[in-house]
């Protein structure tokens, strides 16, 4: 029976412990048999393509002892074990390694973010430097994305140009033969059988090899293709090519799932875009625009602007409560049943919303919801409106910015009665009337005082060339109120912003 040290036998325990923490123990099997040593305990290996490799090879744990000057040079005896602890400690320096980029890849939320730390990370793994993954899920669902490391979306153009079964990307992705795992081509120039326009996009963007893996998962299937790039002829070694490997079945079963949540966020939105007016009608005297962004669960905020009769025009925004499929599907029927309303007596704004709360309260007694509904007479500028609950609007002119005065009141579905007065407003000509909902407030992150601040200071910032254009006007208020690109991105609160302007 072999004599293994206690310092061999702890270690032993501390790797086999490491390794079902991780869930990486196949990589035990892989360097169990003691025998010569294999290419991980061999010396670091030279720069490939001139890049040195990010995953050194582990040092000797156990430090020469001192030698006497007096003492004749005798050979060191080979102790029990040493290449044993050699090997434990790169085991689990390969671990550690794996560990931390895994939780790195483990912290990416989006999409596009996680597609960029798995490149960056299998380029660590295998020394190359550039690379580019292909995103194309097998049931053809999408979403379908590229995106290059060290790479432009020049040099990715040009790379799409090569037929795609000679690109290994694309022998994976389409499942031809031989392509069921790993493609390494460690020498493309030299091959004799490389695609003419392969060859001539190789030599321009000066790659001479590639490493190529697919990403998959049991449940997805081939989800997409990961290549790697080379300067210079080369390939990874063994070892490399087992931690990229299992870096890759980790990354193929975190992509499976970010891409179930961006279909899930793209549904919403063209669930909740539909049930909007999929365009704004034309109406003699007042020219109008909106603005929707609806945030990753999708959210009950809605606006709508119907013709009526005798040439009058309704409009309306709403919110509401709660996010999600449930959310969208109550804003879709709340926002039906007002245009039904609307035309029956929309010239009463506070009928409309007593009828409005009505049925809220005896078909979704557990919902509330807030409201503004709008009856204009364009060819008079008059609008007679009633709120509930609702912010008031935002009038908007060459001599005044003032929110209008409405009365104080519940939202829909709080009271056992709704009702409240209508306030009219008479519009001057060229002035525009803002209606929004508390969304665009809530996302600036201010208190309520100091959000209805900013939003007064950004309609009264409009220059005056763009006074004559509600797209216009909308945009720079929202540019304003929202800035740094906040007014596009993803929020928990949606924003509807409606901008009507009188001739």
């Amino acid at each position: 029976m072999l004599d293994i040290p206690l310092r061999v036998r702890v270690h032993v325990e501390t790797l086999l412990a490491a390794q079902n923490d991780m869930g990486v123990c196949d990589a035990f099997e892989q360097y169990a048999p003691v025998g010569k040593p294999d290419a991980m305990n061999a010396p670091h290996p030279p720069k490939v393509a001139g890049i040195d490799s990010t995953v050194p090879s582990p040092a000797h744990t156990v430090a020469p002892a001192p030698v006497a000057p007096d003492t004749p040079a005798v050979p060191p005896p080979n102790p029990p074990g040493a290449l044993l602890q050699d090997r434990l400690a790169g085991w689990v320096s390969d671990l550690t390694t794996l560990h931390e980029l895994t939780e790195r890849l483990a912290r990416t939320d989006a999409l596009r973010e996680a597609l960029t730390e798995l490149l960056r990370a299998g380029a660590a793994l295998v020394g190359a430097r550039r690379g580019l993954v292909v995103l194309e899920p097998g049931d053809g669902l999408g979403p379908d994305t590229t995106i290059g490391l060290g790479l432009a979306r020049a040099d990715l153009g040009h790379i799409e140009t090569v037929p795609r079964s000679a690109m290994s990307y694309g022998r994976i992705l389409d499942g031809l033969p031989g392509a069921d795992g790993e493609i390494a081509e460690p020498d493309l120039l030299a091959e004799d059988g490389l695609d003419p326009r392969h060859r001539e996009v190789a030599a321009r963007l000066g790659y001479a090899a590639c490493y190529a893996l697919p990403l998959a998962t049991e449940g997805a299937g081939r989800i997409g293709a990961a290549v790697w790039l080379y300067d210079e002829p080369a390939e990874p070694v063994e070892r490399q090519r087992h931690l990229v490997g299992l870096y890759a079945r980790y990354a193929g079963e975190h992509l499976a799932r970010l891409v179930e949540v961006e279909r899930t966020r793209a549904c919403m939105a063209t669930m909740a875009e539909e049930l909007l007016p999929s365009r704004l009608p034309r109406v003699a005297g007042v020219q109008l625009a909106a603005r929707h962004r609806t945030g990753p669960r999708g959210g009950g905020d809605w606006y709508d602007a119907l013709p009526l009769p005798d040439a009058a025009l309704g409009l309306a925004v709403g919110s509401v409560t709660g996010s999600g499929p449930s959310a969208v599907a109550a804003m879709g029927r709340l926002r039906a049943s007002l245009r039904a309303y609307a035309v029956m007596e929309g010239e009463d704004p506070v009928a409309v919303l007593s009828d409005l709360e009505l049925l809220l309260r005896l078909t979704e007694p557990a919902r509330s919801a807030t409201a503004l509904f709008a009856y204009c007479e364009p060819a008079l500028r008059k609008i007679t409106l009633a709120g509930a609950g609702h912010c008031p609007p935002l009038l908007v002119g060459e001599r005044r910015t003032e929110y209008v005065e409405t009365s104080v009141s519940a939202p829909l579905g709080m009271l056992a009665c709704w009702e409240a007065p209508s306030v009219e407003l008479q519009a001057e000509p060229g002035e525009t009337v803002l209606l929004y909902t508390d969304g665009l407030l809530h996302r600036t992150g201010d208190p309520t005082d100091r959000a209805f601040a900013r939003l007064h200071s950004a309609a009264a910032s409009v220059p005056r060339a763009l006074r004559h254009d509600p797209d216009a006007i909308a945009d720079h208020v929202l540019r304003t109120v929202l800035p740094d690109g906040l007014d596009q991105a993803d929020g928990e609160e949606d924003v509807v912003l409606l901008a009507a302007r009188f001739e």
